[in-house]
């Protein structure tokens, strides 16, 4: 793309001709290539390129997605009257060498063009102000024609490496956008742009080529470096706060990730027995997990924790290499992320062996309990920092009970001078959920933790307790023991749904759905 620099894979040059003297020195970009040597005559090109069956003519249907995407568009124009506003859906990203990581575009170009898994890298979606708002166009790499040497000869961007990409047409046909080749970008990022022309906003960290040439674009534009950066958080700002209230696409999304994940709960109790007797137990009870995930969606929304015994009480433990032992609890953090890119996120703590113990059993009540007084407030008019203020009366009454505190539940509850109780429970109760695990979280505090909840924010609710292996404040028999317990919660006009209640919570209700599983 010109003025765009990218590192594509490199099609091979022609042979260098034969002679006597010693050849230049390979420049270090183009040694990728040398395990290989593709054809470059004329006459293989003329070869490869002719005698293919004509592409279909029929155009894709419109997208489901299409119309909200529409309308989250139209609420972001009206917040930028006359900016020109920037969303990339980023670049592919180097694995190793010359392999790039499996795409996922940036959550705020999927969420305003309804494209989810692998599409498009590359792709930039540029709402362009009028008399009247934005019109909305998205530059992308299309299909080349199998006359180029892309077509056969680009293992990063080439049909006959990564599959066939769509055409222009096909695209436009599909979201209801106008559609443009990526190359066209540059210029259309310039169009009046000046001193007291229109002002570009970008979406900063998304892709660093495109970055780079809005910081050009903008030059003479009469405004400073540091200017531009608050436009810039302004734009990011509002693309998260867009998402704090789901449209009932999303909802729909949502309940589908949420129910794929239920399945994969099932399969990691079936795989129990075959964890136990394996060194890497943990590895079992993830993949059983994330083969559900590949089958039914994109893949899992982040990185499963499948931590058994005292791994239970590293928050993110995800090197998931232990063993899996009977008499011991398996904390599994999981969830699966569909097509549309959208994410559930469930911890259900299980007994190895299908039955908890007395002191298992005990913490585990208490975290139950702290999630159901979150529950409680989960409602339309409570704030979301409601959620964790519940759950920590409980966990802080529950520890003091135990003897845990050196001071009452009350005084440890006081910010100013308690907060002993956290030792035991560092993180949140709750966070928003969407096409980020974490979602929403470049929302300003005001909109996020002291908001009052409103019918379709979807989030967590998820208190644990952690009692260390080598923690001497606690009483032997509680060591080792870590627990969580996540749901994922739909607020309604007249309170919250749990969306992952299919899946038991009360330690009565696991065992029994852990010994119907392993009868099966």
């Amino acid at each position: 793309m010109a003025g765009m620099t990218r590192e594509p894979g490199t099609p091979e040059t022609a042979d260098t001709p034969e002679t006597s003297e010693t050849p230049p020195e390979q420049p270090l970009s183009d040694r990728g290539s040398n395990r290989s040597q593709r054809p470059t005559s004329e006459a293989f090109k003329r070869f490869i390129a002719a005698d293919w069956a004509p592409r279909p003519d029929a155009l894709p249907p419109r997208s489901e997605a299409a119309p909200y995407a529409a309308a989250r568009r139209e609420r972001i124009s009206a917040a930028f009257p006359g900016d020109r506003l920037v969303v990339p859906a980023g670049p592919l990203k180097v694995r190793s060498n010359d392999t790039d990581y499996r795409f996922r575009p940036h959550s705020a170009f999927a969420h305003l063009t309804g494209l989810g898994t692998d599409r498009e890298p590359d792709a930039v979606l540029v709402l362009d102000p009028t008399d009247g708002g934005h019109e909305a166009v998205l530059y992308f790499r299309p299909r080349a024609d199998r006359d180029t040497e892309e077509f056969y000869a680009d293992s990063r961007y080439g049909e006959l490496w990564v599959g066939a990409r769509p055409s222009l047409a096909e695209v436009e046909a599909e979201l209801g956008l106008r559609c443009r080749h990526v190359e066209e970008l540059p210029d259309a990022l310039r169009k009046d742009v000046g001193p007291g022309g229109v002002r570009v906003r970008v979406v900063p960290d998304a892709d660093p080529a495109v970055e780079r040439e809005v910081t050009a674009v903008r030059q003479g534009s009469g405004l400073t470096a540091e200017e531009y950066a608050d436009l810039d958080a302004a734009l990011a700002e509002a693309l998260s706060e867009s998402r704090l209230v789901k449209d009932d696409w999303e909802v729909a999304q949502l309940r589908l990730a949420v129910e794929a994940s239920a399945r994969g709960f099932a399969d990691i109790v079936r795989a129990l027995p075959e964890a136990v007797g394996h060194p890497r137990g943990e590895r079992v009870v993830e993949t059983a997990f994330e083969s559900r995930a590949r089958r039914e969606g994109n893949g899992v929304g982040y990185d499963t924790i499948a931590a058994a015994g005292e791994h239970a009480c590293t928050l993110h433990w995800i090197r998931n290499d232990g063993p899996v032992r009977p008499g011991e609890l398996v904390l599994v953090d999981a969830g699966v992320e569909v097509d549309s890119l959208y994410t559930a996120d469930v911890t259900r703590t299980l007994p190895v062996d299908g039955r908890f113990t007395d002191a298992q059993r005990r913490v585990y009540s208490a975290v139950l309990e702290a999630a159901d007084a979150a529950f409680a407030v989960a409602r339309p008019g409570s704030r979301f920092r409601d959620l964790h203020g519940a759950a920590m009366r409980v966990i802080a009454e529950r520890l003091a009970e135990w003897g845990l505190l050196p001071v009452s539940a009350e005084e440890s509850l006081d910010p100013e001078r308690g907060g002993y109780h956290r030792r035991w429970m560092v993180h949140g109760t709750s966070h928003h959920l969407g096409i980020d695990v974490h979602d929403c979280a470049q929302a300003r505090r005001e909109m996020y933790l002291d908001a009052e909840l409103r019918p379709g924010m979807v989030f967590t609710i998820e208190p644990g307790l952690y009692f260390k292996a080598d923690d001497l404040a606690v009483p032997e028999e509680l060591r080792g023991i870590g627990v969580r317990i996540e749901d994922d919660v739909l607020v309604t006009e007249d309170g919250g749904e749990n969306l992952s209640g299919m899946l038991p919570r009360r330690p009565e209700e696991v065992e029994a759905w852990m010994a119907s599983l392993r009868a099966r």
